[in-house]
């Protein structure tokens, strides 16, 4: 039987209320995992190689493969990830073309 301390959520997909623990529980789940190219789980914070050479639009830079991005921060896009990279600042690369370092 439930505590009567227990903490409760309202549920407004399902219309009921739950226990805190099980929402949160529930929420991490539904967050969605960023891969990179070879299927590895990226963070915030990781470093990645590109795997392409990739031209940067708005300026005149190519960024070579094997170039090494440091300390990634992931987006809502699960297929986008947010970095900087030598005075490219808002560079915004797509997980298809990263590895994790």
């Amino acid at each position: 039987m439930a505590d009567d301390n227990d903490e409760y959520v309202y549920d407004e997909a399902t219309g009921e209320w739950r226990p805190a623990a099980e929402m949160a529980a529930s929420a991490n789940a539904d967050q969605a995992v960023v891969r990179d190219a070879a299927g590895n789980i990226l963070a915030d914070g990781d470093s990645v190689t590109l795997i392409k050479d990739l031209k940067v639009k708005g300026t005149s830079q190519t960024l070579k493969q094997g170039t090494v991005i440091k300390s990634i921060r992931l987006t809502d896009n699960d297929q986008e990830i947010d970095c900087r990279h030598e005075g490219i600042k808002g560079l915004v690369l797509r997980t298809e073309f990263v590895r994790k370092r």
